[in-house]
């Protein structure tokens, strides 16, 4: 009973054995700390086979005996950036070249003033915060529009002032698969106002004529086109989600030209940012606006009667309606136009109406 080991009184034997490497095992372990030792030492350096002294019942625990937990692991950081913590560097170096190429002038614009880099970096980062937080717009229909080619997106408009284009464009840009750009076609007005003007243009916004807008749909671009105009965004409460007239399908023809597809839409939420209860004609005519807006809230609350309510907004986008199989003489039917500038407009007004009976609330 040479190899005998001291065990303390109360000590499980068992627990003992799977523990064998302890270094403090008190007076009682002493003798097997030195046992221990004493086997380690007969290892010679260096070599992984060789004599090495058996050391009883410590390389096997019994079948009854707690299986040896592994040790911990730390879990990794989650990091944000695979490279290393350079997702911010990468940001700011990025804003960094983006400052200089505006302040040295290496950047690109198309005939009609187009910046895509400042509308992709900048203008739908400003856009974006009330596209999806604050009017939560949901979009139905994306498909419709063309991976490619040009088409031309027709949709209704309202709301007093034309944040339902902005909203429009920001749904092209943010979920098509493609990522297609929408270019709108706005008011002289719009290219009247001194600051409006500059970002218009680099929004990709253009006159509404019906020659630029066949050149960018022959160019293969998407354009959007509200007809009801000033007669949409300027009418009353009352007659909300009524469609106006769509003036003389001029769209149409411009489509038929280019023959490119006409794809309606119906946006619905627009109506009720900003209730237009009233309408101050003379101070209409005096400004030299269309209309001035008499609100709830607007001009009784000052600036903070110009705060848009937060209605939640629904934008569909339908089937598409080829133009491509018209002959060329097709755009100067007047006949045809009507029928297909009345088609537009039905399928509109029906899509809105199914929309505000699925809608749950104004503001939900």
């Amino acid at each position: 009973m040479a190899d005998a080991k001291v065990i303390p009184f109360g000590d499980d034997p068992r627990t003992r054995r799977v523990r064998p490497k302890s270094k403090d095992a008190g007076a009682g372990g002493a003798g097997a700390g030195a046992a221990a030792k004493e086997s380690r030492g007969k290892r010679p350096p260096g070599r992984k086979g060789g004599p090495l002294a058996p050391v009883p019942e410590q390389q096997a625990a019994p079948e009854d005996a707690a299986p040896a937990q592994p040790a911990p692991v730390a879990p990794e950081e989650p990091t944000a950036n695979p490279g290393g913590g350079g997702g911010w560097d990468r940001r700011i170096a990025g804003g960094l070249a983006f400052l200089r190429r505006r302040l040295t002038g290496d950047y690109e614009v198309d005939e009609f003033g187009y910046d895509e880099e400042l509308t992709d970096k900048v203008l739908m980062s400003m856009i974006r915060p009330l596209y999806e937080k604050y009017f939560r717009v949901e979009v139905k229909g994306i498909e419709n529009i063309p991976s490619e080619g040009g088409a031309l997106i027709v949709a209704n408009h309202s709301g007093t002032l034309p944040l339902d284009g902005l909203m429009l464009q920001a749904a092209v840009h943010d979920n098509h698969p493609a990522g297609r750009h929408l270019r709108l076609l706005a008011a002289d007005l719009v290219f009247m106002l001194p600051v409006v003007n500059e970002l218009a243009r680099k929004a990709g916004h253009t006159l509404a004529c019906a020659e630029d807008a066949e050149e960018l749909l022959r160019r293969g671009e998407v354009v959007g086109v509200m007809p009801e105009g000033f007669k949409g965004i300027g009418k009353p409460f009352s007659e909300r989600y009524k469609l106006q007239r769509f003036g003389r399908g001029g769209f149409v023809s411009t489509a038929l030209r280019a023959g490119a597809p006409i794809v309606p839409c119906s946006i619905v939420g627009a109506e009720e940012i900003y209730p237009m209860i009233g309408n101050a004609r003379t101070v209409a005519r005096v400004l030299g606006i269309p209309y001035f807006p008499l609100t709830p809230t607007f001009p009784w609350l000052g600036p903070l009667g110009a705060v848009p309510l937060p209605t939640k907004w629904t934008i569909q986008f339908g089937e598409p309606i080829p133009t491509d199989g018209y002959p060329a003489e097709a755009a100067e039917d007047p006949m045809l136009m009507f029928n297909l500038t009345d088609q537009v407009r039905e399928q509109i007004q029906h899509t809105l109406y199914k929309l505000l009976v699925q809608r749950r609330s104004v503001f939900f």
